[in-house]
């Protein structure tokens, strides 16, 4: 008789996670997920545990943290780890205010670019292929 709490095949698993059965193979290979051992003659078979593991990497991937951190949180996860948890989230966070401040310069910058472009319709030269070539978008000198 099967376990119903150990039931689903990788495919079962997949479609129960919203995911394709290629992603949870490469996360067992990155060791985010274990995988089941082959019962003799049989197929593996996957839980409840193996759902809420892909769902704490997808949601932890949503909010932006890479697979090496998402395998670093799940070193933590048995909850007496808080501190070091929280320590991974402040730096997350603080990268992610960075992006928003070079998203925000490249957003003023195009939008000074369109207006350009728009002031001047009738121009021979472009003002933004100008500006791209003089490399004046603020944030001069800057690589993402």
């Amino acid at each position: 008789m099967l376990d119903k709490a150990n039931s689903l095949t990788i495919g079962g698993l997949a479609k129960a996670a919203n995911v394709n059965v290629e992603t949870i193979r490469y996360y067992q290979r990155r060791g985010l997920l274990s995988e089941p051992k082959r019962p003799p003659g049989g197929i593996r078979r996957y839980g409840f545990a193996d759902i809420d593991r892909l769902t704490f990497v997808k949601t932890a991937q949503q909010l932006g943290f890479s697979l090496d951190e998402i395998s670093d949180l799940l070193r933590l996860e048995d909850g007496t780890h808080c501190e070091e948890a929280s320590a991974l989230a402040e730096h997350k966070l603080k990268d992610v205010r960075e992006k928003i401040e070079r998203l925000v310069k490249i957003e003023e910058a195009l939008s000074e670019m369109v207006s350009q472009c728009h002031a001047q319709p009738d121009s021979i030269a472009c003002p933004l292929i100008a500006s791209l070539h003089e490399g004046g978008i603020g944030t001069k000198g800057q690589r993402d």
